[in-house]
């Protein structure tokens, strides 16, 4: 039985160049072997070649190139530990406090698990429960490994996400992810992002059967050139061989034999992995500390933005207040409004960034000293203004265009402080301490958030109202009124 390719092989261009030049140059000279089948075995030859030049490392190799030791791992745990105390000290009542309590406490209880649990995913009808049975009845590993299924990736509609099955894996030691062929791109990324989570991986190309025996070949060499990592191939459940046998009558007897399971690469690695358990361990639960944190850091990031947030407009307005008041050139609102030192000491207690007065107006001209090199002063105040005269606000009070503009530079500048500040891990010691660059694109960031035709509409209403009058107000909307 033959099975046409379902998916296009990717042959190093170099090996199939080489393929075709050899081709061309013993033409004459071949008569007995057919071009299709020279053509692929030359092809798979010289990829090959160049495969064993750049060899993908193995399932033991990657994890020698992954440095992780015991120590290491309680020293993450103990960093995640601090996250989750520094929650607890400023949110006591935090109702995420109790789960992130436990789920540390596992994490130091997992530092001595014998288990290695091993992963089993892939896309729809790749073979993962038919592997897993044949695993199990050819494997003898005792009670070290567990072979875990997971919900298919990459289905149109269910009930599992690509990312929840993928949270999933990452709690595993080690990941079995199967494929029946040249990866897709949905699939290649999955794998980056297992790589990019030093998650241990093989790439399994199962059902290898329905390949002939050159286009197995070409599909297991274009695997391992573009994952430059662990492949192999099996056949969980390989498709039945009809035999045929004549009798000396002349009769002929034909049945179909079911050929027995090609896993014997891929139970020789688990078999290696067994040795190196106590490694898979550690780094499973480097990992999960690692995510811990995150989560911890994110429950103080959203507390702390909820004590910062009114700081922000406290003195947002005050800005405004001080423009709206006395009208100053547009370069000169910047240095004498949108920001100040005191709010920057504000909010850096609040993120445990320790200021001095001095340092805090470093951190104040650092900000001011960006804004204006990024253009963010002129923009902001060009769409405030054309949003002011669409209002024919500017015809009855010259100054809002100033109070709201410096209004708005304060909100884009402590937003800006607050985003810089979460991704702190220790206090700045002075102002110099400031990553500018880091700095520089969180404000880019942060104005294009903010820049929003309709945010900027309600931030303008909002400012006339604090700027204005009542009696001058109620003007204001009569001739809104007029005009529209």
């Amino acid at each position: 039985m033959v099975v046409k390719l379902q998916r296009p092989i990717l042959v190093g261009g170099l090996g199939l160049s080489f393929s075709l030049w050899m081709l061309d140059s013993w033409h004459d000279s071949i008569v007995q072997v057919g071009e299709f089948g020279l053509l692929s075995a030359l092809a798979v030859g010289g990829g090959l070649w160049l495969f064993q030049k750049n060899r993908p490392k193995d399932s033991l190799e990657q994890l020698d190139s992954m440095v992780v030791d015991r120590a290491t791992v309680e020293s993450a745990i103990a960093k995640t530990e601090t996250v989750i105390n520094q929650l607890a000290q400023e949110a006591e009542n935090h109702t995420a406090l109790k789960v992130l309590k436990e789920q540390v406490a596992q994490l130091l209880l997992e530092l001595d698990r014998q288990e290695i649990k091993v992963a089993v995913t892939g896309g729809k009808s790749v073979g993962k429960s038919t592997l897993i049975k044949v695993l199990k009845e050819n494997v003898e590993t005792g009670n070290l490994v567990s072979l875990e299924e997971t919900a298919p990736l990459f289905r149109e509609a269910g009930d599992n996400s690509d990312a929840d099955v993928l949270a999933e894996v990452a709690k595993s030691d080690f990941v079995l992810f199967l494929t029946n062929g040249d990866l897709t791109d949905s699939e290649f990324q999955a794998l980056q992002q297992l790589k990019a989570a030093n998650q241990p991986t093989i790439l399994v190309l199962n059902k290898q059967d329905q390949y002939l025996a050159d286009e197995s070949a070409s599909v297991l060499l274009s695997l391992k050139q573009r994952m430059q990592g662990n492949v192999v191939a099996t056949a969980a459940s390989p498709i039945p061989i009809k035999v045929r046998k004549h009798e000396a009558d002349g009769s002929v007897q034909e049945w179909m034999e079911q050929p027995a399971p090609n896993i014997q690469q891929l139970t020789q690695q688990l078999g290696e992995l067994t040795q190196q358990g106590q490694r898979l361990v550690w780094l499973t639960t480097m990992r999960k500390a690692g995510l811990l944190k995150a989560d911890a850091k994110n429950w103080l990031n959203g507390t702390r933005r909820d004590r910062a947030t009114p700081i922000i407009e406290q003195y947002q307005w005050i800005a405004a207040a001080a423009a709206f008041a006395n009208p100053v050139p547009a370069l000169d609102i910047l240095a004498t409004a949108a920001i100040n030192a005191q709010m920057v000491m504000d909010l850096g207690n609040i993120y445990q960034q320790k200021f001095s007065l001095e340092q805090a107006q470093t951190v104040a001209g650092t900000m001011g000293s960006l804004m204006l090199k990024l253009g963010l002063v002129e923009l902001s105040t060009n769409a405030i203004t054309t949003v002011l005269k669409s209002n024919a606000v500017t015809f009855v009070a010259g100054g809002v265009v100033q109070g709201v503009s410096a209004a708005y530079l304060t909100r884009v500048a402590g937003l800006s402080l607050i985003e810089y500040f979460q991704q702190q891990e220790i206090a700045i010691d002075s102002g110099t301490g400031l990553n500018l660059e880091n700095l520089r694109q969180t404000l880019q960031k942060v104005f294009g958030q903010n820049q929003q035709i309709g945010f900027l509409q309600g931030f303008v209403k909002q400012s006339m109202k604090r700027l204005l009058p009542e009696a001058q107000h109620v003007e204001v909307i009569g001739i809104q009124k007029a005009v529209g």
